[in-house]
Parts: C-alpha cells; structure tokens; sequence
C-alpha cells in the first residue's frame, strides 16, 4: 500500500477514535463523580489515555511519513516506535494513579460511596462502544499494516475489557457489595498497567534494532532465493523501522558474469523484494561463485 494512503487511511480512523473516546470521556467522568463509582472514574481516565494517545497518532502519522533528510537519511518511520514507547509509558502512569486510588478504597483511607444505579448504564455503553472502536481500529490497521495502529486499537480492546470489569463492579455494588467497586477500579488499573509495559517493551526492542519476525525473513529469502541469477542468499539480516525492514544480504551469483550482469541481478532482487514486502530499503552484496562449486555445496551454505 502507498504511504499516502496509508497516511490517509490511519488519519481517518484516528478521528473516529478521538470522537469516540471525547464522548465516552466525559461521560464517564461525569456520571462517574455523579453517581460515586470510582471504578467508573477510573475507565474515564483509560478513555483519556486512549484520546491522548489518539492525538499522539495523529501527530506521528503527520511526521513518520516525511521522506529522508540530510538529519534522517533512513527516513522519518521510527517516530511509529517512539510514538508507541510514549504511549506504554503514558499507560503506566494512568495505571498507577488508578492503582493508589484504588487501594486507598479498600485499605479504609477512603471508604467506598454507594453508587448510584446509571453508572450501570453508562458502563455498559462505553463496552459497546470501545468494543466496536476495537474492531473498525483492528480492521483499518490490518489492512494498512500499521503496527502504531495495531497498538491504538488493542489500548481500545483494553478499555472494552475495563469496561467490562467496571459494569460487573458497578453491578456488585449496587447488589450490596459495595467493596466491588474500588476492587474493579483496581483490576482496571492492572489492565491498563499490562497493556502500558507490552507497548513500551514492543517500542523500545523495535527502537534497538529488532529483527523482523521468522516468518517475514523467510518470505525476504524466498523472494531472493527466486530471483533469476541468485544461486544462494545468506548473511541475511534484517531490522525494524517503524512499520518497515530494511534488510541486508549476500547474494552467490555466477562468478563468470559481467560486473554489469551481477548489478543486474541485484536490482531485480531487490526490486521484487521492495514490490512484494514491507521491505523500505535493501543493501545487498554480490559473492561470486563457480557453478560447478555451487553443484555440490550444501543447500545454505555461503562462499562468499
């Protein structure tokens, strides 16, 4: 898919998800206070996060997509990772301000308050709509293939299942239970605080140059292996940058071919890799090979 539409299509989604999350915020931060459930309050927070995250997307897919510069000669695609280490950090910070709270409930420092019933209400709102925001996010990110998006969508799944937590709290309270609520309070905080060190630890192994997955070097050997004039790959190594891989390899071409004929051959090889995989740039390098060696060498094996 072209970054522009990429960039378009990522855009887009986030305003849904601003409109959706500015709603729900309110809404539950207000009944919340109103009705005195502090598990209710506490999924206003996570819907805040949510609506700050959407906001630092929006603000990443309007810089990650610059083309490179004389500062960034690889280009502008990690803001995606820094963007998602900022977002597992943000988490974090949500999560322990929800966890003190909590826990101040159910040790007695503040006791809990009855809640009143429309809290119910509005937490079973919120579930349906964060968990049909997680399945449009989940959709626009599979199809662009936006690991940032992937992220916003699942912190959205997150809030679904708080959501979830909250209205079973709200509903345990309102039964004569009241210790549910602060008790859903803290299980929201935990999902929040699990979600925050997933995206930060993501992030920050993308940031110190994690190599793609085993599936997606493999297709990258394949497509080289099946390229005409590559009689072998290996030293293969690849890298992520933002959403996409650059990629190193060493390409065994017959060793009687023109120095013209095996620049051919790499840019055939490299293109069909560019063309067919989320590939931004390969560096390959050409180890001649006699074709009679390479008869009777193990399938694998560099000579370079």
């Amino acid at each position: 898919m072209q970054s522009a539409e990429r960039q378009r299509a990522a855009r887009s989604s986030t305003l849904v998800s601003v409109v959706v999350n500015i709603v729900l915020t309110v809404a539950q931060l207000i009944t919340g206070v109103w009705a005195g459930s502090q598990a209710l309050v506490a999924d206003s927070l996570h819907s805040l996060s949510d609506l700050l995250s959407d906001f630092l997307v929006l603000l990443v897919n309007r810089h990650s997509h610059k083309e490179a510069d004389a500062d960034h000669q690889y280009g502008h695609r990690r803001f995606e990772n820094a963007a998602s280490l900022a977002l597992g950090v943000l988490l974090l910070g949500v999560s322990a301000g929800m966890l003190w709270q909590a826990v101040l409930k159910l040790t007695g420092t503040a006791p809990p308050q009855p809640v009143h019933g429309v809290a119910l209400a509005v937490a079973a709102l919120t579930l349906v709509c964060k968990e049909g925001l997680f399945r449009y996010l989940l959709a626009v990110a599979q199809r662009v293939r936006s690991s940032m998006l992937v992220a916003n969508a699942w912190h959205a799944r997150s809030d679904a299942a708080s959501s979830l937590v909250v209205a079973l709290g709200i509903g345990g309270s309102l039964a004569g239970f009241p210790l549910l609520d602060p008790v859903a309070a803290l299980i929201v905080g935990l999902i929040v605080g699990r979600m925050g060190l997933s995206f930060g630890w993501n992030a920050l192994n993308d940031l110190m140059d994690r190599a793609a997955s085993d599936e997606q070097v493999a297709e990258i050997r394949r497509v080289l292996e099946d390229t005409p004039g590559v009689l072998g790959v290996h030293d293969l190594r690849t890298r992520r940058m933002g959403d996409m891989i650059v990629v190193d390899a060493h390409l065994d071409v017959d060793e009687s071919l023109s120095v013209k004929q095996g620049h051919d051959i790499s840019v055939l090889a490299r293109d069909r890799v560019m063309r067919d995989l989320p590939v931004l740039d390969l560096m390959t390098h050409l180890d001649p090979v006699s074709v009679t060696r390479r008869v009777n060498t193990p399938s694998g094996a560099g000579l370079g």
